[in-house]
């Protein structure tokens, strides 16, 4: 029953046709909706030009990258640790959800990374490679001492006053 409805009933190929392709794409009076002309320059020019706002950052920045170029490489060394030491402490207050400022991690990720950039061009201007270099640095913070940042400083000094003052 199955072998007389196999190939009988279906049209062969020949059978089949299609129309040629140049009546498919056959052109229509048809074009679209007609726009105003947009020109996209004058977007285009206020993007070019710099903010104020930014003019002002990048001679902030400017300024900073000056005052770091003229400390010694020791004293970028502590600051980078209280940099760090900083940034641990805002880790801290935000897991506590304490007040803290999110502004100030970045800027305090980028004045570390201002830092990490000026000590390693001294290095390069001294002739020290890359693999030396690496290896410097993990000596330097092996030798690190651990010291409570400014801040936590601060707080324990606080504390200690306004306890003074209650026992008085």
């Amino acid at each position: 029953m199955l072998a007389s409805h196999s190939l009988s009933s279906i049209p062969s190929s020949p059978s089949l046709t299609f129309p040629p392709k140049s009546t498919l794409l056959a052109k229509s009076s048809f074009h679209g909706l007609r726009l105003p002309s947009f020109n996209p320059t004058p977007i285009l020019r206020l993007r070019a030009q710099a903010s104020p706002s930014t003019v002002v950052m990048m001679a902030k920045r400017e300024e900073e990258l000056k005052e770091i170029r003229t400390k010694t490489n020791e004293e970028l060394n502590e600051e980078i640790l209280q940099l760090k030491g900083e940034l641990f402490m805002l880790r801290l207050q935000r897991s506590a959800r304490e007040n803290f400022k999110p502004s100030d991690f970045s800027r305090m990720r980028s004045r570390v990374a201002r830092m990490l950039t000026v000590k390693r061009e001294r290095e390069i201007e001294q002739g020290v490679g890359k693999r030396l270099s690496r290896k410097l640095d993990k000596q330097w913070k092996r030798s690190i001492v651990i010291k409570p940042p400014p801040s936590l400083k601060n707080l324990q000094v606080e504390k200690a006053s306004a306890e003074a003052a209650e026992a008085s």
